[in-house]
């Protein structure tokens, strides 16, 4: 029996451990809803795993430490659905953002981003405009494009230069007009009318110098969110993959050490039969 409390005990402190980086990993998301993704709400049952794991894993390890059955129950019950919570989680995460990604643009290191592309519960949220409101300002104020600006010795980027740039989804979306408007670089958030027709995308009318407002307005901005975030969430959902198969794991590895502690208490030697303990042999050598 002791044995087995050491095994559960283990177990439980391996599992607080594992509770970090799913807490950790909504932190993460937390502070990219503050400053770059903008979008506050998907961090928060991460976070409440996360502590949830932390809570009913120290439940088990006391249970395991002092022998409490109750609390060594309460774990293995608890953790059942903190197992399926995170399963949904990840489901959730993955069939959010299954849909839409940026286009392959020509002589370009950045990628095009446009709504159309997107679709689903994620689209339809960046969409409404009094939700935009809050994001665009979030945007605005993290300073992502001021942020954009580089030179070299002193000397401002050419436009060969800046075009080969690898620029984050809202960089791209927020901080210039699509390639397609056909405006002419002048530094990274200021472009000239010319240098090629303007396209039919509405986002090439939307497109303002001012840089109060630059594309904050536009489609691709609220594209370049939408693949900001899933750049984020798979990230996230990676390591929260890896965690729950190890979760699995541990909560088997418990099981089977609960089931062990429940029969030495029942009196049950190891590899006898439920069968012959109910009806013992009448005949004995």
């Amino acid at each position: 029996m002791r044995t087995s409390n050491h095994l559960i005990g283990l177990v439980n402190f391996l599992t607080f451990l594992l509770s970090i980086p799913i807490l950790g990993g909504g932190i993460w998301l937390s502070s990219r809803a503050n400053t770059t993704d903008c979008l506050r709400f998907l961090q928060w049952p991460l976070i409440v795993i996360g502590i949830s794991i932390m809570v009913v894993s120290l439940a088990g390890f006391a249970g395991a430490c002092y022998r409490n059955k109750f609390l060594m129950w309460f774990y293995l019950f608890v953790m059942i659905f903190v197992i399926a919570a995170l399963i949904g989680f990840i489901i959730f995460a993955y069939a959010v953002t299954d849909k839409g990604t940026g286009r392959v643009v020509l002589n370009r290191g950045y990628l095009d981003y446009y709504l159309g592309d997107y679709s689903g519960w994620l689209k339809d949220r960046v969409a409404d405009d009094g939700y935009w409101a809050k994001i665009r300002s979030c945007i605005r104020d993290s300073g992502a494009c001021s942020k954009i600006g580089r030179s070299f010795n002193g000397v401002p980027e050419t436009a060969d230069m800046f075009f080969l740039r690898r620029l984050s989804p809202i960089e791209s979306g927020c901080c210039k007009p699509p390639t397609e408007c056909g405006y002419t670089y002048v530094n990274e958030t200021v472009w000239a009318p010319g240098g090629g027709l303007v396209g039919t995308n509405p986002d090439c009318t939307v497109w303002s110098n001012d840089q109060a407002f630059l594309c904050y307005q536009c489609g691709s901005c609220r594209a370049g969110v939408l693949g900001s975030l899933k750049k984020s969430w798979r990230k996230v959902s990676v390591i929260n993959i890896v965690v729950l198969i190890i979760l699995v794991i541990f909560y088997v590895i418990a099981y089977a050490a609960y089931r062990n502690i429940k029969r030495i208490d029942n009196d049950e030697p190891a590899g006898e039969a439920r069968m012959t303990k109910a009806h013992p042999s009448h005949f004995q050598l």
